[in-house]
């Protein structure tokens, strides 16, 4: 795959989700994603607001939430995500309940996403919804399960209205993108897009998982992807 660095800087969310990150972190992360003219800009719900005003086209900013777990309900999920819309998100990050991924229980994942889609959609119909899955502790299930679990993920985000599917958050143990789970995921993705985040650092690593299937790569290292290209 041939591809200028200005082209893969438009398929590059980058992101500061990091609890202890302060007002001149976010400014100078803001500032980097509007030079290198990324995708979006993805920062914890109590950030949108604050970052709205620094962020400007064709940026997008992004806004996190059930971050890194995804334990809280549905319910929950869906006020969260109106909250960020209302404060300015124009896409969204939100972990999915992996418990009901790990068991392939597909009505149970679709439902949560449902709730979590409607809700988000009656404020701005347009938001991206990108649902975080934790595709490394899939992939520690063994083939059968991993692919049943990832082809659940694709099912339930497809049928439920959401955008992407994205492997990682960065904060679990198990791991961010394998290629070997980008190629199960764009087995099944059939209409949503992939978002591969966690693990992705240079030039060589970002060609690979586009190669394996990723529409978007998500990452805090922007700036040091764009900047091997000339050693690649």
């Amino acid at each position: 795959m041939i591809i200028t660095p200005q082209q893969l800087a438009a398929r590059i969310d980058s992101a500061l989700i990091i609890p202890e990150a302060t007002l001149p972190d976010f400014q100078a992360a803001a500032a980097e994603a509007m030079q290198l003219q990324l995708a979006a800009f993805c920062v914890p719900g109590a950030w949108v607001a604050i970052v709205r005003e620094m962020i400007r086209p064709p940026v997008k900013l992004c806004g996190v939430i059930a971050f890194p777990h995804g334990n809280d309900t549905p319910t929950v999920k869906a006020f969260a995500a109106v909250g960020v819309i209302k404060d300015g998100a124009e896409e969204i990050d939100l972990v999915a309940n992996l418990n009901h991924l790990i068991n392939a229980d597909l009505a149970s994942a679709r439902a949560e996403l449902q709730e979590i889609a409607d809700a988000a959609r009656t404020v701005r119909p347009d938001v991206v919804l990108k649902v975080i899955v934790e595709s490394a502790v899939m992939m520690r299930l063994g083939p059968n399960r991993a692919e049943a679990a990832l082809a659940c993920a694709c099912q339930a985000i497809r049928e439920s209205g959401c955008n992407f599917i994205k492997t990682s958050t960065g904060f679990h143990p198990a791991g961010g993108v394998s290629l070997d789970a980008l190629r199960l995921i764009k087995k099944h993705a059939q209409g949503i897009q992939i978002k591969a985040s966690a693990g992705v650092r240079d030039w060589s690593a970002a060609q690979a998982v586009l190669a394996a299937g990723a529409d978007r790569i998500g990452t805090s290292y922007a700036q040091q992807i764009l900047a091997t290209h000339a050693t690649a």
